[in-house]
């Protein structure tokens, strides 16, 4: 009874307070969870960075496959929490009960499918996502550990998802947040510390990732929250297909991101290992650059799902095109602030290897170019993820990282080399905003004249 009557306080205050002021109330403990994790991925790359530029490289390389698992979690996470916000919408509370416990479930199953596929094959696993002959040791010490979290990450992916599309994001921050700052307190402590090196900063990871479950868990027993109960696990067509159709974008868009850093991990390595640690720096910086659009736009999804589903698209609208202008006004910001300081911003991660810097400074001037059009491109894929657009969420989803990105990291650094691959994801990213502007205009068009039909 209680928590019907939450589930309706949640639909009143969804619908119907000013939505600038909703968004950014829910924005914020999104951005705070986003800056952090992104943050502690950064801090696992300085760290290790004062191992040497081996280890650097390697947690490049198994960052595409931590991606894949991150994939596996925003997959069932998006496609159930779609559905969950949709249903509470409707205020059909017993489906998203039976939802939630469907989407966490399956989760936990295939993380624990990826990490003994990867512990079996971790050789041949660590070669395919990019390792040179010289960094191969460091790969499989580090992804190694790295699979015993797998499971425990896609989990903790999902209870922040849904939690989000409840609009209770302030629970899922505190789980990812802890879970967060438990792992920046570990990685000097065990990789220096107990003198575990690169192995010490994988288990300061599957150890902050265990605790982020535990914690996120607990939070969804919370007043609000639906609880995750495994009687209401329900892995039926209907379900599945659901899952499939609001998670499928997160799928093309995370998968993508991990077969595109393997590419790149590739391309690079044809010109060393500096190369390679280079870019892998870059992406580091560009996630926790993005993740105050993301976070901003993780704020919007809970007011879009609640407002397409109860029929309020002017509410819609309005949300998307604030967020808009707002993401884009902070990424020129930014974007014009760092420019003119690559060097220094990449050289905080690796000092005194002259080559590393050189890569990553151009290819960080390179994305800095383009970073202001994420706005666009960000928002507009949550949006038609969250209205249940599957296809053309999918085709926005699959472009930046792969429609655009694989060819153009096979074609560019054939004809222009290193300087190919510095500025690939820049030139990826102009085309996936030229393709993003039709398939967004139209559905907003569509909401348009709904809206006029509702108003007679």
């Amino acid at each position: 009874m209680k928590h019907a009557h939450s589930s309706q306080e949640n639909f009143l205050q969804l619908t119907t307070r000013p939505v600038h002021r909703l968004i950014i109330s829910l924005a914020i403990p999104t951005i705070i969870s986003m800056l952090v994790s992104s943050f502690y991925n950064m801090a696992d790359t300085y760290f290790v960075g004062k191992i040497n530029t081996q280890a650097t490289a390697a947690v490049g390389v198994v960052f595409s496959f931590m991606t894949i698992v991150q994939a596996i979690g925003f997959f069932f996470g998006h496609g159930s929490g779609n559905y969950i916000s949709r249903r509470l919408g409707a205020q059909d509370t017993a489906s998203a009960e039976k939802m939630a416990a469907t989407g966490f479930f399956l989760a936990f199953f295939f993380g624990i499918a990826l990490a003994v596929a990867g512990l079996v094959f971790l050789t041949p696993l660590s070669m395919l996502l990019g390792s040179t002959p010289t960094i191969l040791p460091y790969t499989e010490q580090y992804l190694g550990v790295i699979l015993l979290g797998a499971p425990f990450m896609t989990a903790s992916l999902v209870l922040n998802n849904q939690m989000r599309f409840q609009g209770n994001a302030a629970y899922a921050m505190v789980g990812i947040v802890s879970g967060a700052v438990i792992n920046v307190v570990l990685d000097p402590v065990l990789i220096f510390g107990f003198g575990m090196g690169i192995s010490g900063a994988a288990w300061a990871t599957a150890v902050s990732q265990m605790c982020s479950f535990v914690l996120l868990l607990f939070m969804a027993r919370r007043d609000g929250n639906i609880r995750i109960r495994y009687r209401n696990f329900t892995p039926t067509l209907a379900f599945i297909k659901e899952i499939i159709g609001g998670g499928t974008p997160s799928l093309a868009r995370q998968g993508l991101a991990s077969v595109s850093t393997m590419l790149l991990n590739v391309a690079a390595g044809a010109y060393g290992d500096a190369a390679i640690a280079g870019m892998s720096i870059v992406s580091r910086i560009g996630m926790f650059i993005n993740s105050f659009l993301i976070g901003f736009g993780q704020g919007f999804q809970p007011v879009c799902g609640f407002n397409y589903g109860a029929g309020l698209y002017q509410r819609v609208r309005q949300g998307f095109w604030f967020c808009v202008k707002v993401g884009f006004v902070f990424l020129l910001v930014f974007a014009l602030a760092c420019f003119g300081f690559a060097e220094e911003v990449v050289e905080l991660f690796r000092k005194g290897d002259p080559a590393v810097v050189a890569t990553g400074a151009a290819a960080l001037r390179w994305q800095l170019i383009t970073y202001p059009l994420g706005a666009w491109i960000i928002v507009s894929n949550m949006m038609l993820q969250t209205i249940r657009k599957p296809v053309r969420a999918t085709i926005l989803s699959s472009a930046r990282q792969g429609l655009f990105f694989v060819p153009l990291i096979f074609i560019l650094p054939r004809f222009l080399g290193l300087q190919g691959v510095e500025m690939c994801q820049a030139v990826s990213d102009m085309f996936t905003f030229l393709l993003a502007i039709p398939l967004t205009c139209g559905v907003l068009a569509q909401m348009k004249r709904k809206e006029r039909q509702a108003n007679g």
